[in-house]
């Protein structure tokens, strides 16, 4: 029999750590490889963790709720011996990689020790409290120098009013930041035999944030906590709101030949390719173009500076079954026919809504939309997923009663048509870009060719 220490693997090239949501074992269970023991939670998205041999679960290192950094071990697997040489091959496969974070992690920890011992500060000891800290926790503690009784006195957020990452970390935010009043008293002056009265200058350095009304609950009321994800959601949409000048135009498009091409082509479509033909890959390859057309829309604000991206990332809003929202993104959209298009667009909503999509998947956007008339409304007003500059909403498509203009003169026919939306950010984006753009998904929708194949 030996031991096999589960790491928490890779997520991707931006993603450093995560936070351990639930255990799906038990120590004492019997685990197939392949099989999920524990969910993470990143600020994008929730994914499962699998385990990488057959064994016993004998071991957990982290509870619900702490901050796993990549590399670090989770768990400990027993596994019999006629694995021992295929773990330890695993085990090496990914010893390389983990190698780079482990260095990293160490030379960071003796960095700051090697400072405290510089300036003399005694290291705080933890060790006594009745409360469980996470070592990631700790750590924060003591580089940032709180003390026992600071640490002791947060109100954790976490199960059981555990101290999680977040907590110490607005802790510290909220000490360094502190209003802080200082008085200067300027002495009295003697000019001209006539006293200057003493003048008291106050400076404070902390803003004051806008008070929330508060909310009265009656009886009978229903109090619901808000979810990990829409609390990510919430904020994710007043930063937006409050770094973005948010413009919006709207525009009316004919689609009729769009709709009756799919109704002509979905059947052989999904025979010839084994997928759906929804309007969502059409509108995306549509919206790719105008990027294509229109690359100062495909841009985010840095500061000063406006960086304009190379790629086409194309984030599709999706709605989960739980009310929330996540955003997958199409890396290099304009670089997709429509099959392909077809493709990725059903293979991500169907991952979104089975919750599982990679981190990387929900990352690097770089403009947005989302489809609201798939709940039945006409039109709507988005609010520009940041760093992005810009966000087009997808109207629901009616059938109405719209004058046709003929070399014969003018008549009544019913037609498709729906509106789009676009916002966009008005400190970089002017009304003129904004509309053309607009204009240009609208036309390339219109002028749909019926006779297209496949």
């Amino acid at each position: 029999m030996s031991k096999f220490e589960l790491k928490l693997p890779r997520m991707g090239e931006s993603v450093a750590e995560a936070t351990l949501t639930s255990w799906l074992k038990e120590v004492g269970d019997t685990i197939e490889m392949d099989e999920a023991i524990f969910e993470i939670a990143t600020d994008k998205v929730d994914s499962e963790v699998p385990s990488e041999v057959d064994g016993v679960l004998i071991e957990k290192y982290f509870a619900i709720d702490d901050i796993i950094k990549v590399g670090e071990t989770v768990a400990i697997i027993e596994i019999a011996g006629s694995q021992e040489e295929s773990a330890a091959s695993s085990s090496t496969e990914t010893a390389l990689e983990e190698t780079a974070v482990e260095e990293e992690m160490v030379a960071a920890a003796e960095k700051a020790l090697s400072a405290k011992d510089m300036v003399g500060i005694p290291t705080p000891d933890y060790s006594s409290s009745e409360r469980f800290y996470s070592p990631l926790v700790k750590n924060i503690a003591k580089e940032e120098g709180v003390s026992f009784d600071a640490l002791e006195g947060i109100e954790g957020t976490g199960k059981d009013g555990r101290v999680t990452k977040n907590d110490i970390l607005e802790y510290v935010k909220l000490k360094s930041t502190a209003p802080v009043t200082s008085e200067k008293v300027i002495e009295p002056v003697v000019e001209q035999k006539q006293a200057i009265v003493p003048v008291v200058e106050k400076t404070v350095e902390a803003k004051e944030k806008p008070m929330q009304a508060p909310v009265k609950v009656a009886q009978g009321d229903e109090v619901i906590a808000m979810t990990r994800m829409g609390k990510l959601v919430a904020k994710h949409m007043v930063d937006s709101v409050a770094t973005a000048a948010h413009v919006q135009s709207f525009i009316e498009v004919d689609v009729t030949n769009m709709v009756n091409w799919r109704t002509k082509m979905k059947s052989a479509f999904e025979k010839q390719e084994g997928e759906k033909l929804t309007f969502t890959p059409i509108f995306m390859e549509a919206i790719a173009k105008a990027l294509k057309k229109y690359p100062m829309m495909n841009i985010s604000v840095n500061g000063d500076s406006v960086v304009k991206k190379k790629n086409i990332n194309i984030g599709m809003a999706a709605a989960l079954p739980d009310g929330n929202l996540i955003v997958p993104v199409i890396k290099n959209a304009d670089q997709l026919n429509l099959v392909g298009m077809a493709k990725v667009v059903n293979d991500l909503a169907l991952r979104s809504r089975n919750n599982a999509l990679k981190p990387d998947e929900v990352q690097e956007g770089t403009y947005t939309v989302t489809n609201v008339g798939t709940f039945g409304s006409v039109f709507g007003t988005p609010i520009i997923n940041q760093p992005q500059v810009g966000i087009m909403a997808l109207g629901a498509i009616r059938k109405i009663p719209s004058v046709i203009e003929t070399n014969e003169g003018d008549f009544i026919g019913i037609r498709s048509k729906m509106y789009l939306s676009h916002s966009y950010d008005h400190r970089v984006v002017n009304g003129a870009l904004g509309s053309m753009f607009a204009k240009f998904v609208a036309d390339y929708l219109e002028a749909w060719d019926l006779n297209r194949e496949i």
